[in-house]
């Protein structure tokens, strides 16, 4: 199949009633959309995890670093977005385009890879809400949510998606609007800690953690994806050039609610477990130690919220790993498509594998942060070649001001990333 083809096909995959884009004032909420979708990967269990613990141990001290790793994963996602409104093609397909056979395919399957590590994080999340509410046991509770999300992305459509996964969305940041009506929290002293870095004495794990889980490979594969939903004529520059302008705009006001909601974590964290010395290891002790604190609502609000949480991370990152599959073969994600089908379930069934086999739920969170620490320079490195191409991108192509900005972050959380990886090979050895 050629270029052409595949881009024919992808309009008619994804927007099969296309019109033109209006003028009217509406057009930026036309447009909302794919950017929340990639939120939920930056709210997913793992951010939770080390968002409390920060809060716990800290108190808001860290808030800075939510806001440094907001602004790098604005400018990596809104250009791996970027990659997607200019060529009609996601990071996997254009892998598979202009990289040789053998390293294309070896970059995609490293991404499969890690697609699946980051959905067992985030069925292990939502099977630990499950536990917290009705208390199923987590591999029982594990099968649920697998069987749930496999049901889910088969039998719905990409628009009822993404329809769900903002009431996903609003669920969880309308939980943690309760959680913070129930606290006294001095604002003064939060907005200093959310502008002034501080990096308090044995913080530095916590630093990183925050700021490595930011950005992850499959969300960088999954937004140049879905934002080919909002697509007309990518034979138009006009419309290419007015995409580009609204993408951007979409990214900042949905990676801000992310910022909001990983901030809000911190924060209800820190004036509930910090104010009374109490440290949080785990998210299912967080959900029984809020209940004395905060009241019995506010210890079930968490829990819902988390499952939340943990049931959208996990039908995104199964698009995600359906998406990267089928770029494989050159072809944009369709869930009725047979390529896209192995590769939602091939995500699905391996991580639910793992998840069974382990007898740890810590260590499977552990092992499958070491994956996506492996992974994500092989990504980073991808989307900058690509999107740095004049051969892949023509005059869209980054500037040498953008291609150094990228480079920067990317080695800067790549970095951030081989270090974690090195201190939990540490942890394990001891």
């Amino acid at each position: 199949m050629n270029l052409l083809s595949r881009l024919k096909a992808r309009l008619v995959a994804w927007n099969k009633d296309a019109r033109p884009p209006s003028l009217t004032a509406l057009d930026l909420f036309r447009y909302i959309g794919p950017g929340l979708l990639v939120t939920v990967g930056f709210i997913d269990p793992g951010n939770w995890a080390a968002n409390v613990s920060s809060g716990a141990v800290y108190g808001s001290v860290l808030l800075w670093v939510i806001t440094l790793s907001t602004i790098m994963l604005i400018v990596l996602q809104h250009n791996a977005a970027h990659l997607g409104i200019v060529t009609g093609l996601c990071l996997s397909e254009a892998a598979t385009h202009y990289l040789p056979r053998r390293s294309g395919r070896l970059l995609i399957g490293s991404a499969v890879l890690a697609a699946i590590s980051t959905e067992v994080a985030e069925i292990l999340g939502a099977a630990i809400a499950l536990n917290m509410l009705f208390h199923i046991p987590i591999k029982l509770a594990a099968v649920i949510v697998t069987l749930f999300i496999g049901f889910f992305l088969y039998s719905n459509s990409y628009k009822r998606i993404e329809a769900i996964i903002i009431g996903f969305v609003s669920i969880i940041g309308i939980s943690f609007i309760y959680e913070l009506t129930l606290i006294e929290v001095n604002w003064g002293t939060t907005v200093r800690h959310w502008l002034t870095p501080t990096i308090p004495d044995g913080s530095i794990v916590l630093v990183m953690s925050l700021l490595g889980a930011v950005v992850m490979p499959h969300n960088l594969f999954l937004h140049s994806e879905i934002i080919q939903s909002r697509q007309w004529n990518l034979e138009d520059e006009k419309v290419i050039n007015r995409q580009l302008k609204y993408e951007f705009l979409d990214t900042l006001f949905s990676m801000g609610i992310g910022w909001a909601i990983n901030s809000a974590m911190i924060i209800v964290a820190a004036y509930t477990f910090y104010t009374v010395g109490i440290e949080v290891a785990e998210l299912s002790q967080a959900s029984a130690l809020l209940e004395p604190i905060l009241g019995k609502g506010a210890a079930l609000v968490f829990a819902f919220a988390l499952l939340c949480a943990g049931i959208a991370s996990s039908i995104t990152g199964g698009i995600a790993g359906g998406s990267i599959f089928a770029g494989l073969f050159g072809e944009p994600y369709d869930i009725k498509d047979k390529h896209s089908q192995l590769g939602v379930g091939l995500v699905l069934l391996a991580s639910l594998g793992v998840i069974l086999l382990i007898e740890d739920t810590l260590q499977g969170l552990v092992l499958s942060q070491v994956v996506l620490s492996m992974q994500l320079p092989f990504t980073i490195y991808l989307q900058v070649r690509l999107t740095s191409s004049t051969a892949v991108m023509g005059s869209h192509a980054n500037p040498a001001g953008t291609r150094w900005l990228l480079a920067f972050f990317g080695v800067i959380i790549t970095g951030l990333n081989v270090y974690l990886l090195v201190d939990l090979a540490r942890s394990m050895i001891a």
